[in-house]
């Protein structure tokens, strides 16, 4: 097994708790356009990009006309009314800190669109420490298909044997999967054990990996 030279993040339900924001975002802006969707079902779609839920919880296209203008105002609503009240888990700032400090690179690789990415990055006092980041802007496929992932390993001149991503969605497990990169997974966006299944390793959150940091995965 090659020694691990990159970490691959995910930021949404990892480093920042706005999983729950973001479905209720999702849920207002079809509200608005007229569309009733239940929100356990679109928080179950989180971590997903937008192109992928929104057929799966709507039946509705992204790249529809209709698809697109839910999309943007589901934006808008995510950055003024949701963005806001979201907070950074604690030690997130410290955990990527940490890696970097032994020598890693360090690259976002998430399915939020850039704009709320480096707001998303700085709320996690993050965004000075890393590497690089990718969004689902520079991808052609989200999560989770491997595209962003594949993207981030690029970023990070690192093969995928060298690298371990770092998500709490069963979409950032598969993404990794089929990119075949290692994957640990955080409890904290909200998903069980049971619905994290092929990672390394599963920690509550940020301040649980620091804390166990030499005995993880990334300890080598």
């Amino acid at each position: 097994m090659s020694r691990v030279a990159a970490v691959l993040l995910d930021v949404d339900g990892t480093l920042v708790d706005s999983n729950d924001a973001h479905a209720a975002a999702w849920v207002k802006a079809f509200a608005e356009a007229g569309v009733t969707v239940r929100f356990d079902q679109v928080r179950r779609c989180i971590g997903m990009g937008g192109d992928k839920l929104m057929p799966e919880v709507s039946g509705i296209a992204e790249d529809s006309d209709q698809g697109q203008a839910i999309a943007r105002r589901r934006g808008e609503i995510f950055l003024d009314q949701f963005l806001p009240t979201v907070s950074a888990f604690p030690d997130a700032g410290r955990l990527v800190a940490a890696l970097k400090a032994r020598g890693l690179t360090v690259v976002a690789a998430s399915s939020a669109k850039r704009t709320e990415l480096h707001r998303l990055l700085q709320l996690a006092g993050a965004d000075a420490l890393l590497d690089g980041a990718t969004s689902s802007d520079d991808a052609e496929e989200s999560k989770p298909d491997p595209d962003i992932v594949h993207a981030a390993l690029e970023r990070a001149n690192a093969p995928a044997a060298a690298a371990i991503m770092i998500g709490d969605t069963p979409y950032d497990l598969e993404a990794a999967a089929r990119a075949g990169v290692r994957a640990i997974a955080f409890r904290c966006g909200g998903w069980s054990d049971a619905n994290l299944p092929g990672a390394a390793a599963i920690y509550d959150g940020p301040w649980d990996l620091l804390a166990r940091l030499d005995e993880s995965p990334l300890g080598g």
